[in-house]
């Protein structure tokens, strides 16, 4: 494929500028590029099949999630042949130390369906605690330490990802540690509280980017905060 850093006649001159500018911004510039790659068809897609695939072999960023969603979001056959052929199983490696398979919570969030991502990400927070925890549905927090670090940090990169940096438990307890650990603070910024109101399961909860930051996975309060409290406080995000 011709150099992004050029205008070539098979490139039109604004499409190898928004390249250009891609290649060359921070991420946060990329984010508002990105879309519009996307509506440039198939020059677009081209160029960021070839720039994720440029990222193979390293760490996963907020922008290789977004590339990613974008080019499993497409219509575009190539699009599609890109993905199957070079990221069968997503962007983020599917680690489990006790065998965990998480490819279904992959393609759940692969397609922001937040909700039911949501409620398998508990069922496998469950499967990890142990049988008694499946059976019950929920785990006690002193279920949580126990829960291992490598499975965590898989879980966490899905959500964070496929979310534009939005999701997952290492940017709630980045914004507890933020607020001094206070819950009280905490509740209303993302979304879990309103005044002296708990947010209602599931209809009041956003099911999808336009939640505030930190909205999702949910954790039930009403047994209280010991075991999102354990949670943010694992080991797992130390390293």
């Amino acid at each position: 494929m011709p150099d992004s850093s050029t205008t070539s006649p098979s490139i039109p001159s604004d499409i190898a500028e928004l390249q250009e500018k891609f290649t060359t911004n921070i991420s946060k510039n990329q984010l508002q590029i990105l879309p519009q790659l996307v509506a440039t068809g198939l020059p677009g897609i081209e160029f960021l099949s070839e720039w994720l695939q440029q990222q193979r072999g390293t760490e996963p960023t907020i922008v290789g999630g977004a590339v990613y969603q974008a080019l499993y979001q497409s219509e575009l056959p190539a699009a599609k042949d890109f993905l199957d052929r070079e990221f069968p199983t997503g962007i983020v490696p599917l680690t489990s130390s006790v065998g965990i398979d998480y490819t279904q919570l992959q393609q759940l969030l692969a397609q922001r369906n937040f909700q039911a991502a949501d409620k398998l990400t508990n069922e496998k927070l469950c499967e990890l605690a142990g049988a008694d925890a499946v059976q019950r549905k929920w785990i006690y927090f002193t279920e949580v330490e126990q829960l291992p670090t490598i499975d965590l940090h898989t879980i966490d990169a899905l959500w964070l990802f496929h979310s534009e940096g939005k999701f997952g438990f290492s940017v709630q307890r980045e914004m507890w540690l933020g607020m001094s650990k206070n819950w009280d603070k905490l509740w209303p910024k993302i979304g879990w509280k309103e005044g002296n109101n708990w947010t209602r399961y599931p209809g009041s909860f956003t099911w999808d980017l336009t939640a505030p930051r930190g909205h999702l996975p949910l954790s039930n309060q009403l047994r209280g905060v010991r075991a999102i409290s354990s949670l943010l406080s694992h080991p797992a995000w130390e390293k």
